[in-house]
């Protein structure tokens, strides 16, 4: 299994849940969730809150990383 894919993958699609500028729902796997926070692209994922803060270089990955896998090329 390829970690860093499937960090990849969970980091563009928390923008899905991205709500308050810079917050995203914590609805995925915790262990992706916990690398994403050793990566630096989150905030500390344990806690009570239901939402995780991008830092800055995760915002601006997870938007390239969310054009890469999930757009359609234009014709």
């Amino acid at each position: 299994m390829d970690t860093d894919r499937i960090d990849d993958a969970v980091l563009a699609l928390l923008l899905l849940g991205r709500h308050d500028g810079d917050r995203a729902w914590k609805g995925f796997d915790w262990e992706a969730m916990e690398r994403l926070h050793q990566k630096g692209m989150i905030s500390n994922p344990a806690g009570k809150t239901k939402s995780v803060e991008f830092t800055e270089k995760g915002q601006r990955q997870a938007e390239e990383l969310f054009r890469k896998l999930f757009t359609k090329a234009e014709p």
